[in-house]
């Protein structure tokens, strides 16, 4: 029991992530649809709304689905630098549903051998894991488009994110609102995870 709270600590960080990250990929699903529809969107594109949810079906399908190894995206040309920031999005996502995965079996193990408290926080523990996002969300709250670059030049190592909506029409249809979003559900999700700690009996 020495070692329990590093190993708690630990496997809360990487699951609260991978869960905040599998849980918004679920989510974006209808945000994107929301989006398209309030903002109009479509019309830059010329397509349906159905359209582009079948379009981004493929594109989560790609991005989640590791036996899915080209990108096909249907009337919507991909530009080189775009499959390969894809393709470097598509590693990110993987390893987080691995980690979801591996996780969830831990903590079924775990739970029936009755030995949860091997990866139980405190709630102290817990508080601190809910502040440190706080840091930088007056930062992403002034200006959505700074962090969003910033966030992006620390992920990746290249400029390849930066798309050209005239090679790579999908950006027109992802924009900042819709990402804005998606960042708000990940650290909802991951701000709940660790609040079940503190309402806990």
């Amino acid at each position: 029991m020495k070692n329990k709270p590093i190993i708690a600590i630990i496997y809360n960080f990487f699951n609260a992530i991978s869960i905040a990250t599998v849980g918004t990929l679920i989510i974006s699903w209808p945000l994107l649809m929301t989006f398209t529809v309030i903002q109009k969107t479509y019309l830059l594109v010329h397509q349906s709304p159905a359209s582009i949810m079948h379009v981004y079906s493929q594109l989560l399908l790609y991005l989640c689905w590791p036996f899915t190894t080209k990108l096909k995206m249907d009337k919507f040309p991909t530009s080189t630098s775009a499959a390969e920031h894809f393709y470097e999005c598509k590693l990110l996502f993987e390893l987080a549903i691995i980690i979801f995965v591996v996780g969830l079996i831990i903590y079924l193990y775990l739970k029936r051998r009755k030995k949860l408290n091997y990866i139980s926080l405190t709630k102290t523990e817990a508080l601190v894991f809910m502040i440190l996002p706080v840091v930088v969300l007056p930062f992403a709250l002034a200006n959505f488009d700074t962090f969003f670059i910033t966030f992006h030049k620390i992920i990746f190592n290249n400029n390849n994110w930066l798309f050209d909506p005239t090679t790579d029409p999908i950006i027109n249809i992802l924009t900042e609102d819709f990402f804005a979003a998606c960042f708000a559900v990940a650290g909802m999700i991951y701000e709940l995870y660790f609040a079940h700690f503190l309402v806990r009996k």
